[in-house]
């Protein structure tokens, strides 16, 4: 995997970098991770990727790494791990 670029944001950590013929963007929030993947072909300027990562797209992302954190907390807790 190649690094690209980093892309700077406040609250998360991201990466974006190629891989076999795909963008690969990877956004990083303490232990938690979400990663897209986007082919070559539908994107063929990888400086379009932060144009992408907008507003509300990661608001999605926000509330998806909280969901992240409740489902690991309460698997976590019926285990009697955590």
């Amino acid at each position: 995997m190649r690094f690209v670029q980093d892309v700077p944001h406040a609250q998360f950590k991201i990466g974006l970098f190629a891989w076999n013929s795909k963008y690969i963007v990877k956004i990083e929030a303490g232990p938690y991770e979400q990663t897209y993947k986007i082919s070559e072909m539908d994107l063929t300027d990888p400086d379009d990727v932060p144009t992408m990562l907008d507003e509300a797209f990661l608001a999605t992302v926000a509330h998806r790494f909280q969901q992240m954190d409740i489902d690991w907390q309460a698997t976590g807790e019926r285990n009697g791990v955590l």
